[in-house]
């Protein structure tokens, strides 16, 4: 009975283990963004339950293996910062060895899926999304604060492959949902690394704009481009791919957003950052579903 019990304790610990190492919660909300944007592709008329289960089984296997990389890679960072230095990695409870191993299959897996039940190009863009975030972006973040717009790209590409994962094309639509969640991680971002200066300081990050830390410059920065998303998050309305309701609900969001962004410049304070970042966490799922919800072609 007590090996049955050490057993499914060990189990329960290896699998809290690997649920770190893929950082669930973010993955989840880079598949989400992946899933939307491939049922707002045109050549998607329906949702089709298994082909949605199947996308986002694979996303989450690419998205873990970046992370996985990423936490094999910042081993010794991520064991000096507080918010880090309980991951598995860092904590010693798995070796960078099983992390990489993890890393190979997981990411070999999840495009090897892109390719057989979706396309070749979905899968490529999938496989430069790893490479881009675990390979340039990782190691980047050391050296300069330009790892931020780096790690913007493979951080808006889910977009773009659920798009051409559902169309099959490189048309304007995968583009434009390219864009907004690529605008969308600037103020996301800096006020993550704003609330977590200390820390970031500490392990030898420069993920702020300004080298002196968080500054007017840094905040000035976030509001340029919160009101950049305007007008990008105005273009599926636009271009016909979504309707006027949905118009509404993005320009309403979009606002919230630069309001946010100015009292972080008015105030200057953690508070204020952190208010920034939460409400980037808000926008992003209401602003993508309310375009699924009014989409037209």
């Amino acid at each position: 009975m007590d090996n049955e019990n050490n057993r499914s304790n060990s189990f329960a610990s290896k699998a809290k283990d690997y649920y770190q190492l893929i950082k669930f919660t973010l993955s989840f909300t880079v598949v989400f963004s992946c899933v939307v944007c491939y049922l707002l592709a045109p050549n998607v008329k329906e949702f089709d339950w298994l082909m949605i289960a199947i996308l986002f089984v694979a996303g989450m296997l690419v998205t873990g293996s970046a992370n996985a990389i990423n936490q094999a890679v910042e081993k010794d960072t991520d064991a000096i910062m507080k918010r880090t230095g309980s991951r598995p990695v860092a904590a010693g409870r798995m070796t960078q060895q099983e992390a990489y191993t993890f890393a190979v299959i997981a990411g070999l897996v999840g495009v090897g899926m892109m390719w057989y039940f979706f396309n070749l190009s979905s899968a490529l863009l999938s496989a430069f999304s790893l490479f881009l975030y675990a390979f340039i972006y990782t190691p980047l973040k050391k050296i300069n604060s330009i790892a931020v717009l780096v790690g913007a790209l493979p951080g808006a590409l889910p977009c773009l492959i659920g798009w051409v994962a559902g169309n099959d094309d490189f048309s304007m639509g995968g583009w434009i949902y390219f864009g907004i969640q690529f605008l969308w991680q600037f103020p996301h971002f800096w006020a993550i690394a704003w609330v977590a200066h200390e820390d970031y300081s500490k392990a030898g990050f420069k993920l702020l704009p300004a080298d002196k830390g968080p500054t007017k410059f840094t905040a000035i920065q976030g509001i340029m481009y919160s009101v950049l998303m305007i007008p990008v998050g105005l273009l599926p309305y636009y271009f016909g791919y979504t309707g006027f309701v949905s118009a509404v609900v993005v320009m309403l969001c979009n606002l919230f957003m630069v309001v946010q962004s100015i009292r972080l410049y008015q105030q200057m304070d953690v508070k204020s950052a952190r208010r920034v970042m939460f409400s980037s966490y808000i926008y992003l799922p209401i602003v993508l579903l309310a375009l699924l919800a009014d989409k037209i072609k």
